[in-house]
């Protein structure tokens, strides 16, 4: 299976924030959406990602007091993003390595959404409960007068 195929079955919807936002605004839209990042955007182009993690942070460096605080003082410049072809095995590798949650997934210089750790546990759990189905269908049709290799 293919980032892309998660893709297609999650959606392209994508949730935003500019880099002069206000850190306040972005966690609430956040929490509005149920979101755990917003895409940080400007001219168009992707500049950063901010996720949950660097809003925990950046609330315990402030002790809770976000005052004027932007989006760009604690995003992630130039996050690792990943290619629609990749297999989903390399991309589990990857977010532990990385220890992200939440990567984009750019093609030829396009952002084409947003990968989760949520999003490929439930595409790795339907696909097993797929091949799950479909062996207990072939097994239960096993043809009369056949035996198991064994």
């Amino acid at each position: 299976m293919q980032v892309r195929e998660i893709l297609r079955v999650k959606g392209s919807t994508l949730f935003t924030a500019t880099p002069e936002e206000k850190l306040a605004e972005a966690i609430t839209a956040m929490a509005d959406q149920d979101v755990g990042s917003l895409v940080v955007m400007s001219s168009g182009r992707m500049v950063g990602m901010l996720t949950f993690r660097e809003v925990i942070k950046a609330v315990n460096a402030s002790k809770g007091k976000l005052d004027d605080a932007r989006v760009e003082d604690v995003m992630v410049r130039d996050p690792v993003t990943v290619d629609p072809s990749m297999e989903v095995d390399e991309l589990r590798r990857l977010m532990i390595e990385k220890h992200s949650r939440y990567l984009p997934v750019m093609e030829a210089g396009v952002l084409q959404g947003v990968i989760s750790f949520l999003d490929v546990a439930k595409a790795v759990l339907e696909e097993q409960s797929f091949e799950n189905k479909m062996l207990k269908n072939y097994i239960r049709n096993w043809p009369d007068g056949e035996q198991a290799a064994g």
